[in-house]
């Protein structure tokens, strides 16, 4: 089994370090990739530090990964050494299942197997993209087209497919208004795509801070939410409402700006569970819902269309020794938009 290094947590309280681990043999439908960026996601540290379950050390995370092919399985005829390509959040599923079936492998009814932290289907445990290698089944690996930097698409395999999957799914385009709640890691993606798909965009944060840079990205208005006068002055506003924070809010409040058939689709994950009264959903008939990623078809779709539209994450590029830094700022909201590290530092 191959070698490579990785940056990993030995436990929930312990800063991440340099770590050794092993790589599978390459099978016959195995790509092998080399690893030339990996993004930091809000999910890793949650993971790594237990928040979201207990995990099983060393854990190496990672799920927003950028690089080429060096190594193909005799049977792989979708990808060819040299090609620039990515992973995303899954790594494999059980392809049997209707979900799988209908190319919602996010959605497998047996679990798709994560990027890290997961038991793969040799029943070992997963490690991702914070390392210099990986070795990934061919249906799983994703084209990053050309005229996407490597550094600027690694976010896309979870912040871009996360918030373009609900704005697909519920129809942002012309002649509707999409507000997103947060200008974050996943806000900000959030604003650059609906955007780019024709949506007139709205953000919703706590403050007037990061006004200039929303308008920037590409949203038409900018509120913010710790104004009480805001929820009086929007009431009724938006066709579909993407929530990206992961931290509680007043479901009430919010579900108050929908439209009639209006949706508020929450992408951010909390650590507590969110409450609301029916009532809020009664009288305008309004939905709320949730979203996950996108199926792998979805996310070729959404790489694609980043590139046809020049998208990309805003990003500052760490070397592997900032990553410990890097995850106190992200707890901070010190950065914008999205750590990426340079895995050539991991050598």
């Amino acid at each position: 089994m191959p070698t490579v290094n990785a940056y990993a947590a030995t436990s929930a309280k312990s800063p991440l370090g340099p770590q050794a681990i092993q790589r599978r043999e390459l099978g016959p439908r195995d790509v092998l990739v080399e690893i030339k960026f990996c993004g930091i996601c809000h999910s890793d540290i949650h993971t790594v530090r237990g928040e979201w379950g207990e995990a099983t050390y060393p854990l190496v995370p990672g799920h927003e990964i950028a690089g080429i092919v060096t190594g193909v399985g005799a049977q792989v005829t979708k990808h060819a050494v040299g090609d620039r390509v990515g992973v995303g959040c899954m790594v494999d599923s059980c392809g049997d299942c209707s979900s799988c079936h209908r190319g919602e492998e996010q959605h497998c009814l047996k679990g798709f197997v994560g990027t890290y932290g997961a038991t793969g289907k040799d029943g070992q445990l997963t490690q991702g993209g914070y390392a210099t290698h990986i070795v990934v089944t061919e249906d799983f690996v994703l084209k990053i087209p050309e005229g996407l930097a490597l550094d600027a698409a690694a976010p896309l395999l979870c912040a871009g497919i996360t918030t373009y999957s609900p704005l697909r799914r519920w129809g942002a385009g012309p002649g509707k208004k999409v507000a997103i709640v947060g200008l974050g890691g996943l806000g900000h993606m959030a604003v650059k795509l609906a955007r780019a798909m024709g949506a007139e965009v709205t953000v919703l944060s706590q403050s007037l801070s990061k006004k200039e840079d929303g308008l920037r990205l590409g949203a038409h208005h900018y509120h913010a939410t710790q104004n009480p006068e805001t929820f009086q002055k929007l009431a009724g506003t938006f066709d579909l409402i993407v929530n990206t924070v992961s931290a509680k809010i007043d479901l009430d409040a919010y579900l108050s700006l929908l439209a009639l058939d209006g949706a508020l689709v929450t992408v951010g994950a909390p650590p507590e569970p969110l409450s609301l009264n029916a009532f809020s959903l009664f009288m305008p008939r309004r939905i709320f819902t949730g979203s996950l990623i996108g199926g792998v078809a979805q996310t070729q779709e959404m790489l694609d269309f980043c590139a046809k539209h020049h998208i990309g994450a805003d990003i500052e590029v760490i070397p592997a020794s900032k990553i410990n830094d890097a995850y106190e700022r992200v707890l901070a909201s010190d950065v914008r938009y999205r750590f990426v590290i340079d895995t050539s530092t991991l050598k």
